[in-house]
């Protein structure tokens, strides 16, 4: 390789805030860029360098196949020279249907469903005896030896276990030449117009031929075999001469003993995506809802009239209740009487429904009436609704008086039963999808010494695979996930790091790949183990850059670039470049942080809280192990523990939806626990996580945090829009009036180019101001309310800072360090770091109680050193006011300032979920058992 293209060379890359900057990026090394949050990583790394290699890649399709994909716009860059193919692995959240799983995600699933479907053993569901299947030729054989000298008839089974008359059947197989059938175990002849009980269930077989075995039969036992086979769907029977105890042979999966046969196994009779395998009762996701007769009827002592039965309420004038009158009528009981009196068969037909006349005699006229009650039964509507509504909230009013329960027809396996039966030492697919991934692991090391010959051939390729792609999920920390696990649960660090490991297991060389903080949700025990499979992808011979703050990881790459030297405008140059050792040594912010000039200090003291607590007792969701926890209040508390050991679980999934639904009625269903205790000393509880806070151009930080709305009404109240008769609608960019309407209030316009991709341009008519001529004449201050959008927060603080109501809430985004965006910045051009941070300056803008509970879930993703000091400051500035702040962590440098430290543990997964210690962080650290404990030592010490 010459010199020349050991370097990714950028030149000129002027991409959001980069300043025109040149860089050498050295190839097949791991390669980190550093930097504050916002100070421009992800424009070089994901909106230069990826979107030039995506670009140039889709630039290689025909142009008919580039109209399908829509075209990529060439980021704002002179010159990419050395670049290789690039493949992303972002934070976007993974898929969210319940339909994915981590099986499937890793494929594993996939080679799982290859594997049974070419060498699981079947046996039958009905007595566990192995399932057998024969070629004609062995059928004949089998007969030939087993019935030698016998007289036998075969038999063709055509009905199995149904009821019905069978009239046409018996006609058709008179049709085809034969005259003799048997019937439930009987032999008749076959005679016109003959039918069967038709509510009773029977069994049919067609009696094909009957004969001597000797060796001159040999010739008409291969027709019959034929007809047999032919006629009975490839199973047929034979009957030994006045015996009735029948044997079965089939071409497919046959019980010898019962004859129910399986069809034969394909890859997709293990799918749960596929009618092929899934099990038809919950259609392959192994949960169903069913109605709750305790929700519908709550209380037995009170009557139907007085709202007895919940879905209906109170008597009012409707059809329903006409109906339910007609029932009482007809079963003798009055609609004031309480529901514990009505009788049975009264209170079936409101819940399940039924259909009958009947006549009622009046007693005054002498005359009898007719009345038909047709009523579909309350149980019914509501599962009838709750199917078929388009509406989300008839969904939801349905959703009230049901119960999310396992599948009772494949026990939340999600497959057909057949597919169940189907074993290789001693499990079927279902099984080995429920076990964590290090015990996957070890039954599959030695799974060849329990596989015949045959299977071993045929599965040597396929257990290869599998083994690899096992190891590489063990390599990224995530032994504790199962192949089950639903994608939807995963956390962001989960969700990136098992595409990590899928990327790692495709085994490709020479690409380039860029990551985006894969230390993200990982514990610092773990680190170690995601930097050797970064490590090991640049040494088959790929280059590697990681967007990340963490230090472990700066430390053990082989080229390091800081970006700064602040964030937004301020940012967006190379302050520093070179190894680890080089950077240290340089005169920026990070070099700073890593050499120990800057350092987050620890608070001399720790707080002592207002003496309240909640305790929440017995919590067993997911993996959690009856876990009793107290949360001190007026506190920065902060849970801890390694992936996967139950965190969120506990917090987002158990505390945060009991808070809610105390405080606000919250709808989402808390997991199990048993008592919690407290409630009343929080009146307030905001959690804030990491989803983006808008998804379409038009939201940015302005409209999200409110203040857009007061700086419309602040616009709407100067004299010259007084005069005009403006009100604050005239300065929205989102409806008509004031916005431009060329651009409806976008800015730019899309050119949509034929086989090429839309083109952004500037709208010529209102030049990206995004509102019209009369609007933009409205000036405060001498400002329009397009230069107000284009404002950064800090000089948006000075203008507005006679204004309190918007200066409350800019001062805040200004606090969180997010000084550097623009009022008017796009919401899609937000990192997750700067999303999360603009959701925590909307909530704390608002007045706090005093009493408030905070929920953070991994503040600290996306920040650098100097902006996780600026963020804790924000923090204990609300936890001085009396609130209390949970937060989900594994930085060490906000554990060590919090006041109370939870570690759940002791693992991730089955061997996690349990409460390991609490307390101060002096506290923990001291605790022998706690990986948390080892790294915070250092940090305290």
């Amino acid at each position: 390789m010459t010199k020349q293209q050991e370097y990714i060379e950028v030149l000129g890359a002027r991409v959001h805030n980069l300043k025109n900057i040149d860089v050498r990026i050295p190839r097949e090394k791991l390669v980190v860029i550093t930097g504050l949050s916002g100070s421009g990583k992800s424009s070089l790394a994901f909106d230069t360098i990826y979107a030039e290699g995506q670009r140039r890649y889709i630039e290689t399709f025909s142009a008919y196949a580039r109209q399908f994909l829509g075209g990529l716009e060439r980021p704002d860059v002179d010159k990419i020279d050395g670049l290789s193919p690039v493949i992303s692995i972002e934070q976007k959240t993974t898929n969210k249907s319940p339909r994915s799983t981590v099986g499937t995600i890793t494929e594993i699933y996939d080679f799982l469903r290859l594997l049974f479907a070419r060498a699981a053993d079947a046996y039958s569901y009905n007595t566990n005896k192995k399932m057998v299947s024969y070629s004609d030729e062995q059928i004949k054989e089998l007969i030939l030896t087993d019935f030698n000298e016998k007289k036998i008839a075969i038999l063709a089974p055509v009905v199995k276990s149904r009821k019905g008359h069978y009239r046409e059947l018996f006609e058709q197989i008179a049709k085809q030449g034969f005259v003799k059938v048997r019937v439930d175990g009987e032999i008749k002849d076959l005679e016109k117009g003959m039918r069967l009980d038709r509510y009773k269930t029977h069994d049919i077989e067609i009696v094909i031929d009957r004969l001597l075995i000797n060796n001159s039969s040999e010739k008409r036992l291969e027709e019959t075999i034929t007809t047999a086979l032919y006629s009975g769907e490839n199973v047929l029977m034979v009957l030994e001469h006045n015996t009735d105890i029948p044997r079965y042979f089939s071409r497919e999966l046959m019980c010898p003993e019962t004859g129910i046969s399986y069809p034969n196994p394909e890859p997709n009779s293990f799918s749960f995506n596929s009618p092929k395998g899934a099990c038809p009762t919950c259609n392959g996701l192994g949960r169903v809802n069913r109605v709750n007769i305790q929700k519908i009827i709550p209380n037995t002592a009170i009557s139907i009239k007085s709202g007895g039965i919940a879905p209906i309420g109170e008597q009012k004038n409707s059809w329903i209740f006409k109906q339910l009158q007609l029932i009482a009528e007809r079963y003798n009981f009055q609609l004031t009487d309480p529901i514990s009196k009505i009788p049975k068969e009264a209170l079936d037909i409101i819940l399940n429904g039924g259909n009958e006349k009947f006549e009622i005699a009046s007693k005054t006229m002498g005359i009898t009436r007719n009345y038909e009650i047709d009523f579909e039964g309350i149980v019914n509507f509501i599962e009838n609704q709750h199917k078929s509504s388009d509406s989300t909230s008839i969904k939801r009013w349905a959703n009230n008086f049901m119960d999310e329960i396992d599948c009772e027809t494949c026990n939340a396996n999600r497959l057909k039963k057949e597919a169940l039966y189907f074993k290789i030492n001693n499990k079927n697919i279902s099984e080995l999808a429920q076990l964590d991934i290090s015990e996957l692991a070890d039954w599959f090391s030695n799974i060849e010494d329990k596989l015949s010959k045959k299977q071993l051939k045929i599965a040597s390729e396929i257990l290869k695979e599998i083994r690899t792609r096992i190891q590489f999920l063990l390599d990224v920390g995530l032994d504790y996930l199962a192949l089950d696990r639903s994608s939807k649960s995963l956390s962001g660090g989960e969700a990136q790091r098992i595409r990590l490991a899928t990327q790692i297991g495709s085994q490709l060389v020479g690409v380039l790949y860029i990551l985006d903080e894969p230390s993200i949700g990982l514990h610092q025990r773990d680190n170690a183990k995601l930097i050797k499979s970064l490590i090991n992808l640049r040494d088959v011979g790929n280059s590697v850059i990681v967007v990340e703050h963490d230090k472990d990881m700066i430390e053990h790459a082989d080229f390091v670039l800081d970006i700064g030297p602040g964030a937004g405008v301020h940012g967006g140059e190379i302050v520093s470049e070179g190894t680890f050792e080089e950077l240290k040594t340089h005169n920026t912010l990070t070099a700073h942080y890593l050499n120990g000039t800057k350092e987050i200090a620890v608070p001399k003291k720790r707080r002592k809280g207002n003496g309240k607590k909640i305790t929440l007792s017995g919590a067993t969701g997911n993996n959690l192990k009856n876990v009793t926890v107290d949360f001190p209040l007026g506190k920065l508390i902060c849970v801890t523990g390694v992936s996967g050991s139950g965190k969120s679980t506990l917090i987002n999934e158990t505390l945060y939806p009991i808070l809610n639904k105390h405080i606000y009625r919250g709808v989402k269903k808390p997991m199990p626990y048993k008592l919690v205790k407290g409630l009343e000393h929080v009146d307030k509880v905001i959690d804030i996580d990491q989803s983006p806070i808008g998804r379409t151009p038009r939201s940015n930080p302005a409209t999200y945090t409110g203040v857009f709305s007061e700086i419309r009404s602040l616009y709407a109240k100067t004299s010259e829009a007084a005069i005009r008769g403006y009100k604050p609608g005239r300065f929205s960019f989102n409806v008509k009036g004031g916005r431009c309407e060329t651009c409806q209030g976008g800015g730019v316009r899309v050119i949509e180019m034929n086989f090429l991709p839309d083109v952004h341009v500037e709208c010529e008519t209102c030049q990206g101001k995004r509102f019209n001529r009369e609007t933009l004449e409205i000036r405060y201050k001498g400002k329009s309310i397009s230069d107000v959008l284009n404002m950064t927060i800090e000089d948006a603080v000075v203008f507005f800072e006679n204004i309190p109501k918007i200066y409350r809430k800019l001062k805040t985004i200004n606090n969180v360090g997010l000084g550097y965006i623009k009022l008017g910045q796009q919401s899609t051009t937000l990192s997750g770091g700067e999303a999360q941070r603009i959701k925590l300056a909307a909530e704390l803008s608002k007045r706090d109680t005093g009493n408030t509970f905070y929920i953070l879930d991994e503040p600290t993703t996306g920040l650098h050193f100097e902006d996780i000091r600026v963020l804790m400051e924000v923090l204990n500035k609300l936890t001085n006011k009396g609130n209390t702040i949970l937060v989900i962590e594994h930085n060490m440098d906000v554990i060590k300032l919090a006041d109370y430290v939870i570690d759940i543990g002791m693992e991730g997964g089955k061997n996690g979920g349990e409460l390991i210690c609490c307390g101060t962080p002096e506290e923990i650290s001291l605790n022998k058992k706690s990986y948390t404990a080892k790294f915070l030592k250092k940090e305290l010490h």
